[in-house]
């Protein structure tokens, strides 16, 4: 069977590739081939490509592969570690090369290599599993999960006939649903999604279907408080979801139309008019919500909490990120904790795709001029705090033009509206406002931006600085105000210059400050050295205590000590 690469696919958290090098000869690493099974098995699984080179679509034209080795590849990597199984076959791409495509299912237990190492797979690469992680995965990755787990005293005539039939016809009614899943009949659907097994509930199904005593029983179905509290810190309102009632898809509309909060809006000026802004998004507030739902480990009791202050909303859950999720990556890493309940919410509609949450969240906060959602991990719960107020009201008409006018993807209106939030943003910057390891990673987001002349760009490589081009503010009403951060050197030497000029005998603090705040203080330092290499502006004092004046025009002559070489030097 042929494939017909037309490029070079990406490495991702399902797919690698491995050179043949690595499988064959003296030159053979098999820890290392076990260490990438190990790191798929942990996470959902993945495919090994053996024979393609790294930056290759395609394996060289003349490679053949042996005909033992898929067999070989498979008793190897069956020696080496532990809870892993593989399966091999030779292939042959579009130019007639052949290469070992090994496949690595999801293990049901914890996989390792046999001296006792653990790796788990983020993104195009694995990590190892090291210190109190080791012992999470383990409560994690139990051979048999806590969703599939029988409830042995509980047959599906004990399941609630209403929810039974609510659940089913919300299937159905799915476009996300294939027609022939749609097509089963209901206790083959409760079987197909894991409720059910041999004619019992599971505990996913009693979370799902179940009675209200039964969920209750579970010991960790989950339940929900919002506390709003005032400028004081003091609680001024509670409501709780915890009599078990409710499923966890339900808990989701229930608790969005019973938080008064939820239903407060801003009126934001659109020319003459104004348009009502809600407080806190309803799509922002329902998938941080199913995250809570779905990611939350339910080994583990604990309510989730909704505190609701003044300014701000953050949402608590219990137990801390999955392994191999931090604060730091959020953005760009999934892991599925619950992958049945995650499945059902994707077919009902009340989530994103699978790696899509938090992108849809830092679009409508950022398109809203909003600040970026702040995820935080303590030992035993996870926090996200979303902000209410609006820091740059203008920003919402902007992107909504530059969207309407460009047609926009996604990543291009979540980097487009960070650059109109800062006024410009440093690459180093930007990358770390999305979350990226490196520098290199911001051109997928920054897109088209350039291309369109929204983005403007100013230095190179690691130094090169993105904001957004004046005109378009101007071209589409955008009423920024006038800075100063993205001032030219020559410009910079002339203000500091008038700046010391008026008020001798500065520090640098002292100038710094009446400049402008906008302006990074290296680059005022860099201004005044400039100034005073040229004999522009002389000094008095050392480090802290150095003082700046305007040179008189003989003080270049008079004074060899400030020469353009000892000036350079004692302003090291």
């Amino acid at each position: 069977m042929k494939r017909k690469e037309t490029s070079v696919p990406p490495e991702c958290q399902n797919y690698d590739r491995k050179s043949l090098r690595l499988a064959l000869g003296k030159t053979a690493d098999w820890q290392e081939l076990a260490s990438d099974c190990v790191s798929f098995a942990t996470t959902s699984g993945g495919k090994l490509e053996v024979g393609i080179e790294d930056g290759d679509a395609l394996p060289p034209p003349d490679q053949r592969i042996p005909r033992d080795l898929p067999e070989r590849f498979r008793k190897r990597i069956a020696e080496l570690a532990v809870n892993v199984t593989t399966a091999a076959v030779i292939k042959a791409a579009s130019n007639r090369g052949e290469y070992l495509e090994v496949t690595v299912p999801r293990s049901p237990g914890v996989p390792s290599t046999v001296d006792g190492r653990f790796f788990i797979r983020l993104a195009d690469g694995k990590r190892p599993v090291l210190g109190d992680e080791v012992l999470r995965l383990a409560g994690e990755r139990t051979s048999f999960s806590w969703e599939a787990q029988v409830v042995a005293e509980l047959t599906t005539q004990d399941a609630d006939s209403r929810k039974v039939e609510a659940f089913v016809t919300a299937i159905r009614a799915s476009e996300r649903v294939k027609q022939s899943v749609k097509e089963k009949t209901n206790l083959e659907l409760l079987a197909h999604y894991n409720l059910t097994y041999q004619g019992r509930l599971t505990n996913l199904g009693v979370l799902i279907i179940g009675q209200q005593q039964d969920r209750a029983r579970l010991g960790t179905a989950p339940t929900v408080q919002a506390i709003r509290y005032d400028g004081r810190g003091e609680k001024v309102w509670k409501e709780i979801w915890d009599d078990h009632s409710l499923t966890p898809p339900e808990l989701i509309d229930a608790i969005w139309s019973s938080v008064p909060d939820f239903r407060e809006t801003y009126d934001i000026p659109v020319g003459l008019l104004k348009d009502p802004l809600p407080a806190y998004d309803r799509a922002v507030v329902r998938e941080l919500l199913v995250n809570a739902l779905v990611h939350r480990p339910y080994t583990q009791g604990g309510d989730i909490f909704l505190n609701l202050h003044p300014d701000r909303l953050t949402i608590v859950n219990p137990g801390p990120f999955p392994i191999g999720v931090t604060p730091g990556n959020v953005l760009h890493t999934t892991v599925r904790r619950n992958d049945g309940l995650a499945r059902i919410f994707h077919d009902l509609k009340l989530m994103e795709a699978e790696g899509s949450g938090y992108d849809m969240i830092y679009e409508i906060l950022l398109t809203q001029g909003r600040a970026l959602p702040e995820p935080k991990q303590g030992p035993d719960r996870v926090e996200v705090t979303v902000c209410r107020r609006v820091l740059v009201p203008e920003v919402i008409a902007f992107i909504d033009k530059a969207d309407t006018t460009y047609q926009l993807t996604q990543r291009e209106r979540i980097c487009l509206g960070l650059l109109a939030q800062h006024d410009g943003l440093k690459v180093r910057e930007l990358a770390e406002l999305l979350d990226l390891d490196t520098a290199q990673g911001v051109a997928p987001w920054l897109g088209r931006l350039v291309e369109f002349g929204l983005v403007g760009a100013t230095g190179k490589t690691k130094g090169s600085k993105y904001f957004v081009v004046p005109e378009v503010l101007k071209s589409l009403d955008f009423p920024a105000v006038t800075s100063l951060a993205r001032i030219q050197p020559h410009r910079l030497e002339a203000l500091v210059y008038e700046d010391v000029e008026r008020y001798p005998k500065s520090a640098i603090g002292e100038v710094h400050k009446r400049i402008g705040k906008e302006v990074p203080r290296h680059q005022v330092k860099v201004a005044l050295e400039a100034l005073c290499a040229r004999g522009r502006i002389m000094y008095e004092g050392e480090r802290r205590w150095r003082r700046y004046s305007i040179a008189p025009s003989s003080s270049i002559e008079k004074d060899p000590s400030k020469t353009e070489p000892a000036r350079r030097q004692s302003l090291r």
